[in-house]
């Protein structure tokens, strides 16, 4: 038996009667309910029932447990009154299993309602639901199937409760078949709109969007019950994940019609939704409007810039949270540490990093991760493989993410080494993108023998479909290694299509080495599936220029301008004091843009200085 709080075992037996009402006695319920306002109260009580033998009615010591959790807020206080009582009735044990359903230790949860079976106690409509809501958390299928059985034996398949929490249940289990027949085993006149937004929600769960938007407009077109805020919320998920902007527009019209309240929860799913859909203004203005944002609603809006490659707005929203005062959380983390890495802004994920350290954000393999890519983008290649080192627990997004690393700052035999290491792990395996990083570093190295081992393993040892970014892999590792013969014979015996950039990687290799006649191909091919786009056109006119063939060059710059192709100026990112900015070539708006040139100018003197030439003011003398 468990043993109380000593406090309350040493408690005085002799406790003076005017501490508590004559009605503890008769009238137990409104005792409580009226006597009890503050801990030291229920102390008071507790200690009384106990020394006076009161604690073993199953009704009293039933309302000192509910009291005791919810005036105390101790469950492991709660747990040790449970075991004192000698006979727990069916209150006391549906108050513990849902105590511990909704805590961290679901476990709990099942673990009692065994005792209580055992104790020749049946659970009743009251006990299926926590039970249930345990089962789904743990993913405990075959225990799920097993109080199923029991509540269809009880007589319970009617009790909407029950249906609701099992068709929840094999959703967390990924058995939506099974949630649907459970589903349409309710008549129609029982469901409510839990029923119907547990079935959604079990579709959304399971990646059946679709068959979430199917449902919804049933019950839009059935008319048999009235959809709420949760409904829209998973119609919104559904539709974001399905790109359905115009959908999503009419769900968001219907919040403005119902006059739903815009809180965090409908304000949070409209900006994914728009932000999944490519709208991140739409996603802006929706932002601007929630009146107390919270965590998820910042975080929504920034995992929407980077999703769109807009890794400057994303780090310039979260400048905005550091004003608003939010404690950011790992995934929000996680989200602006990737940006820095993508944009290059090495002092502001270094920052990032101290800022996790610095408040306890959880270091979770999503922000190691993320500090790994950002470090290795950086060229900070050693820091990304001291965090990766000094982590216990690594996915395959931690080794991709390192050997990707190794390989694009030309450590290919790291890389592959690190790869090695991977293959001899039992506990993660790798995926398509893991090859790629290995792909790219065999392409990097100049390792053509070894590029070819790998791309068969894929398949042979691994069972991993190649994908057309595996082939463009290694038509750049030919390329590179200036076998370009061989890398149109193996775009030709391609079994599938090749993509654009499988022919702009032959097209970069035959400016590396000046193959004007396959360059010719290539781009009469990036024409095809890309027309009217000016890189292809640059890169051949580079083609033509190396090769001295100036005639060409001009029909190139003509037909350009005959077509009205223009090129799309460059684009750099500097970093400056933490803040990013951004530079296009040619670009004189900038308002130091004379100082820019004069310290170009300067460096030019130097490396002229030092014997060596320097392209740097060419777009000056142009």
């Amino acid at each position: 038996m468990r043993s109380l709080p000593s406090a309350l075992k040493t408690w005085n037996q002799n406790v003076p009667k005017v501490l508590l009402p004559l009605s503890l006695l008769s009238n137990p319920n409104k005792c409580f309910s009226e006597f009890i306002k503050h801990p030291s109260h229920f102390n008071c009580i507790l200690s009384y029932a106990i020394a006076s033998g009161l604690y073993k009615d199953p009704f009293i010591s039933s309302k000192l447990l509910y009291y005791s959790f919810s005036i105390c807020r101790n469950l492991s206080f709660s747990r040790s009154l449970f075991f004192q009582i000698q006979n727990p009735n069916i209150f006391a044990y549906n108050f513990m299993i849902k105590a511990h359903s909704q805590s961290s230790t679901p476990i709990e949860s099942i673990i009692l309602y065994n005792l209580m079976l055992r104790n020749g106690i049946f659970p009743d409509n009251y006990t299926f639901p926590f039970i249930l809501k345990a089962c789904g958390h743990l993913l405990l299928l075959n225990k799920g199937q097993e109080v199923h059985a029991l509540s269809l034996k009880l007589g319970l398949e009617y009790d909407i409760f029950v249906q609701n929490s099992l068709i929840s249940m094999y959703s967390s289990c990924r058995k939506i078949e099974i949630a649907r027949g459970v589903f349409y085993l309710v008549p129609i006149f029982i469901r409510d709109v839990v029923s119907w937004n547990s079935m959604m929600s079990g579709y959304v769960q399971c990646d059946c969007s679709g068959e979430a938007l199917k449902l919804f407009g049933n019950l839009l077109g059935e008319n048999c019950a009235r959809f709420d805020e949760v409904t829209l919320i998973n119609a919104l998920t559904a539709s974001g994940r399905m790109g359905f902007l115009d959908l999503g527009k009419e769900l968001h019209g219907l919040i403005i019609v119902n006059s739903f309240v815009l809180d965090v929860f409908l304000g949070s799913s409209l900006i994914d939704m728009y932000a999944k859909c490519g709208k991140m203004e739409d996603a802006r203005k929706v932002f601007a409007k929630i009146p107390d944002r919270n965590l998820v609603c910042w975080t929504s809006m920034i995992v929407g810039y980077v999703r769109l490659d807009m890794f400057k707005e994303a780090i310039e929203l979260f400048r905005e949270i550091q004003l608003a005062k939010v404690v950011a959380d790992a995934a929000l983390a996680a989200s602006v540490i990737s940006a820095c890495g993508h944009m290059g802004a090495l002092e502001q994920g270094r920052w990032l990093h101290a800022y996790c350290e610095r408040n306890g954000i959880d270091m979770n393999l999503s922000v190691r991760n993320a500090l790994i890519d950002m470090y290795s983008k950086c060229g900070e290649i050693e820091k990304a493989c001291q965090i990766f080192n000094e982590m216990v627990n690594r996915d395959v997004f931690s080794w991709t993410s390192m050997i990707s690393g190794l390989a694009m700052n030309g450590k290919s035999d790291e890389a592959l080494d690190l790869f090695a290491q991977m293959e001899m792990s039992s506990d993660v395996k790798p995926n398509e993108v893991t090859f790629l990083g290995v792909l790219s570093a065999c392409s990097h190295g100049g390792f053509v023998v070894k590029g070819f081992h790998y791309f068969k393993a894929m398949s042979l040892i691994h069972h991993i479909k190649p994908r057309i970014e595996h082939y463009g892999c290694m038509v750049d590792l030919l390329g590179r290694a200036n076998l370009m013969v061989e890398a149109e014979n193996f775009i030709r015996a391609m079994p599938v299509e090749p993509d654009v950039v499988t022919w702009r990687s032959l097209l970069f290799a035959c400016r590396s080495h000046g193959n004007a006649e396959l360059a010719e191909l290539a781009i009469n091919k990036i024409e095809e599936l890309e027309p009217r786009r000016s890189e292809a056109h640059v890169l051949l006119s580079h083609v033509y220029a190396s090769a001295s063939r100036w005639g060409d060059v001009n029909k190139v710059r003509k037909c350009m301008a005959r077509q009205k192709i223009q090129k799309n100026p460059g684009c750099s990112f500097v970093e400056i004091n933490g803040l990013v900015h951004e530079f296009f070539a040619e670009d004189k708006s900038y308002n130091q843009i004379n100082v820019l040139y004069e310290t170009n100018m300067q460096i030019h003197k130097v490396l002229q200085s030092e014997g060596l030439e320097s392209d740097l003011l060419d777009h000056q003398q142009q």
